[in-house]
Order: structure tokens, then C-alpha cells, then sequence
């Protein structure tokens, strides 16, 4: 057998359930591995080493009488996501010591299942940004190459399921903070449908954009986390009420079968000058293969793509600039000696929000101010509407669509300090789905001449994420760069 932290989620699930092994070991196992990998990754910003043991033990003690599919398996949460008794910082110094007195509606239902969270993981703080070097906390080193970025903002939450941490983690993705760090680290991915899965509980960065989405090794692994936590929420308005195809019913499916009728569109705007030519060879072949595996495979447009990036960045800086509103000094976190609370207000944020949140809130409250709103908000607004149109009439001619996740594998910590458009770029392939609301998929389809992981997407119609778990799960069967690990 190998070692425990070597086992996927699926494996782990089906060991308990045969009584090869005890959850004390695997969540024992994760613990010594986080303490060896720690000091040179910094995925975690905090680690609940003994309640996550208790867990275990109860686990053990109650046995498998229950149907639980998550039951004694150590999983690790971004931390802007809320844990009952856990900190969460949101990776900035505003909320440092805040312990929310509530679990999120994902989590929840993750430890409802029987899933132990072991930690939270490290973020860009508030989840701006993406390459997890905008936490407050200090920057989160990629498994692969610890002098390059993880991706972001969920770094941490990929850096853990890269390097063996934990078999499945939670992250967030309000323009591609799953995706992105998905392909940057060699793992799979998913950005569910908005409104699929509950934001309730999450620190919210752009509420019309923000997603709950899992990291996994494989298809598989997401499936199964994803199946647990999507759902209507009555404590979330934005949740929708829309029964679902069962990821598992689905993969169980495709056990065997090709992929055969399939129509799956590459769109020519995502292809782009500029772009890491690994980056797109990689890509092109992994197409080809669903191709050879029975894809009908054509070109496709999504004129307004171009768009994407500054409709984002007037839109999210909105959102964030009304969100983050709330953080004063008064009601969470610590908060500056002042005479005044007008003083307060200012010395607090003034002190406690880092320098992207800084420009962010600034870029988006200009967005908001009067005599701007129509020429910028108002406009974003319409261009967005025309991105969202994209995919329907797109989507009326194929199944899926397929295009790269990231323009390069993961860049040099510290390369883009300074110039916050570089950084921004990095989400060009991302922003589109994000802002149509359509779900998508990354996992590793190849490597870089530096050994860099590669990542590719898979879009789907709003909640179709039974096709792509499918058809990713069947390029698995037939690929094994998903089973690739970095050497540490």
C-alpha cells in the first residue's frame, strides 16, 4: 500500500470503508507531512492539529455505520471561507484574530458528510489577487518549483492537493482563483455554475461573481466534493433551486465509454499572441486526443473575449469597494487607537488592508461615484450582458468548450511586483466564464521545458458540470498526467 498522504480522495474513501486503514492514521499522516513541508511551502495559515485528531478518533469509534461518502478524511479550506471556532483572516491583518461563531454552508456540508478539516489555506488577501503573493501572511511557494508562484488567489488550497497535504481542498474563484492555481500546480479544478453551490459563509469579494469551488487529483476526487456541497441554500438568495445529474451516476457512466458525438468548440479568441508556446501546444494536443477519442472537435468565436479583462476590473473593484466597507475597525478584527471614530475608521483601514485591496476599493469606488457610474459601471454592465451572450449562442452550436486555462505555466515569485496590469493578465483566459457564470473545469494536461505543469479548461452551459466532470474523467482514463507529483 503507499503511503497514506499518497492516496487520492476516492482511494482514501474506499480503505476506510474496507477497514485497511483508520482515519487517526490518515489525518496523523497529513499532519507529519504538513509539519516537513511547511517551512518551505506555506500553504497553511492555520492548522487545527488536535480537533482534527479528536475528529479522527471519533471517526474510528463510530465506525463505518453510516452511510457517510467523506466519513474520517482530512480535507484542508481556503481561509475566506468561515469554520466555527477556526480563524479566518481572509489573508489580511483587518480580521486577524476574528473566529466567526458560524460554519459556511459548503464546509457544513462537507463535516455533515464526515469530511475533517485539518486547516485553512493560505490566499491573497480578500482573495485579490493571483498568485498568492498578496497575502498578509507571506507568499505561498509552488510544489513544483518553490521560486514560482502557486497561482491565485487559492493558492494555498492548491498547493496542499499538489503537494500530497490533503487529498481534496476548498478554494474560491471570482475570475479564475481555481482554475488558475489548478494549472499552475498540476491539479484538477472546478468553478461550478454561480449559484450552484451556497456562498453563504464566504467573505465576499464580488458577489455576483464569487464561486465555491474543490481541488482535487482528479475528476473523480471533485466530483465527489462538489456533489456533497451544491445545493439550494435558504440562507444564501443568490443559491438556485434546480435539480441536479449526479456527478458520481455520471462518471459512473462513462466508465468504458468514449466520448464519441461529443461537440466540443475551441475558440479562436483564447489562442493569442503573446501566449507560452508550450502553453499552447500542450493544449492543441490535449484536444486532439478527445478528438481521437471521438470529439467532434471545431473552431468557434467568442467575439466579445477582448472585453473581458477591463470589464472585470471595473466590475469586481465595485463589488469589492461595497463589500469590504464593513471591515472599519468596529465589528471585526483589530482596530486603531484613535480620538475620534471617523479617526478610527480611517487609521484602521488606512493600516490594516494591504496594498492591491488598497487600490482595488479606490478603483472601484471611483467606478461607483457620481458622474462616473454610467460611463464606466453602467457600461461594464452592458458589456458583460454581451460576453453572457457569447456562450448561449456558442453553446447552441457545441456541448463544451475548450481553450487553455492560463497564458504561461506558473511566473517567478516577485515578477510582476509593481505592475499590477502584468498580474492581472494572467487571468485573460479566465474572466470570460467567470463573468457569463458558466462553469468550468482545469486539469493538467501536460508540462512546460522547465517540468511546469500545464493546465487546460473545459466550459460547460450553466450547470452542466456532469459533462465536464465526464469528459474530463474519461481523458484521465486514457492520460495519467494527473497522477504526476512534484518531487519533495
Amino acid at each position: 500500500m503507499p503511503s497514506f498522504t499518497e492516496l487520492s480522495l476516492i482511494e482514501m474513501q474506499t480503505g476506510l470503508r474496507e477497514g485497511r486503514f483508520s482515519s487517526h492514521e490518515l489525518v496523523e499522516a497529513a499532519l507529519e507531512r504538513i509539519a516537513a513541508l511547511e517551512p518551505s511551502l506555506h500553504a497553511f495559515l492555520h492548522i487545527a492539529a488536535d480537533s482534527a485528531l479528536k475528529q479522527a478518533d471519533e471517526a474510528d469509534h463510530k465506525g463505518m455505520a453510516g452511510p457517510l461518502p467523506l466519513h474520517g478524511i482530512p480535507i484542508a479550506i481556503k481561509d475566506v471561507l468561515t469554520v466555527d471556532s477556526m480563524p479566518a483572516t481572509a489573508g489580511s491583518k483587518i480580521l486577524e484574530g476574528f473566529r466567526p461563531p458560524y460554519t459556511a454552508t459548503a464546509v457544513k456540508r462537507l463535516q455533515d458528510a464526515g469530511a475533517i478539516v485539518i486547516g485553512k489555506t493560505n490566499t491573497d488577501e480578500f482573495a485579490m489577487g493571483s498568485s498568492t503573493e498578496h497575502s498578509a501572511y507571506g507568499v505561498t511557494h509552488n510544489p513544483w518549483d518553490p521560486s514560482r508562484v502557486p497561482g491565485g488567489s487559492s493558492g494555498g488550497s492548491a498547493v496542499a492537493v499538489a503537494a500530497r497535504l490533503v487529498p481534496a481542498a476548498l478554494g474560491t474563484d471570482t475570475g479564475g482563483s481555481v482554475r488558475q492555481p489548478a494549472s499552475f500546480c498540476g491539479v484538477t479544478g472546478l468553478k461550478p455554475t454561480y449559484g450552484r453551490v451556497s456562498r453563504y459563509g464566504l467573505i465576499a469579494f464580488g458577489s455576483s461573481l464569487d464561486c465555491i469551488g474543490a481541488f482535487g487529483r482528479s475528476s473523480e476526487d471533485v466530483a465527489l466534493i462538489f456533489e456533497i456541497m451544491a445545493g439550494w441554500d435558504a440562507l444564501d438568495a443568490t443559491s438556485v433551486e434546480k435539480p441536479m445529474v449526479s456527478p458520481s451516476t455520471s462518471l459512473h457512466s462513462a466508465q468504458g465509454e468514449s466520448i464519441r458525438g461529443m461537440r466540443i468548440g475551441v475558440p479562436q479568441e483564447y489562442f493569442i499572441e503573446g501566449m507560452q508556446a508550450e502553453v499552447q501546444t500542450r493544449t492543441r494536443a490535449a484536444i486532439a486526443q478527445l478528438e481521437d477519442l471521438g470529439a467532434e472537435v471545431s473552431e468557434i468565436s467568442l467575439p466579445h473575449t477582448e472585453y473581458a479583462l477591463p470589464v472585470y476590473y471595473i466590475l469586481a473593484p465595485a463589488e469589492a469597494s461595497a463589500n469590504l466597507a464593513r471591515f472599519d475597525g468596529v465589528r471585526y478584527g483589530p482596530r486603531a487607537e484613535a480620538d475620534s471614530l471617523r479617526e478610527v475608521f480611517f487609521k484602521t483601514r488606512g493600516q490594516k488592508f494591504g496594498p492591491e485591496v488598497t487600490r482595488r476599493i479606490m478603483l472601484g469606488t471611483y467606478a461607483l461615484s457620481a458622474g462616473y457610474y454610467d460611463a464606466y459601471y453602467g457600461q461594464a454592465q452592458k458589456a458583460r450582458t454581451l460576453i453572457k451572450q457569447d456562450f448561449e449562442n456558442a453553446f447552441e452550436q457545441v456541448d463544451l468548450i475548450a481553450c487553455p486555462a492560463t497564458p504561461t505555466t506558473a511566473f517567478e515569485i516577485g515578477a510582476h511586483k509593481g505592475d499590477p496590469l502584468a498580474m492581472y493578465l494572467e487571468d485573460v483566459f479566465t474572466l470570460p466564464a467567470s463573468l457569463a457564470g458558466v462553469p468550468g473545469i482545469s486539469f493538467p494536461v501536460g508540462f512546460d521545458n522547465q517540468g511546469l505543469p500545464i493546465g487546460m479548461q473545459l466550459l460547460a452551459p450553466h450547470f452542466g458540470e456532469d459533462l465536464l466532470f465526464k469528459v474530463t474523467h474519461i481523458y484521465q482514463q486514457v492520460t495519467d498526467w494527473h497522477k504526476r507529483k512534484p518531487e519533495i
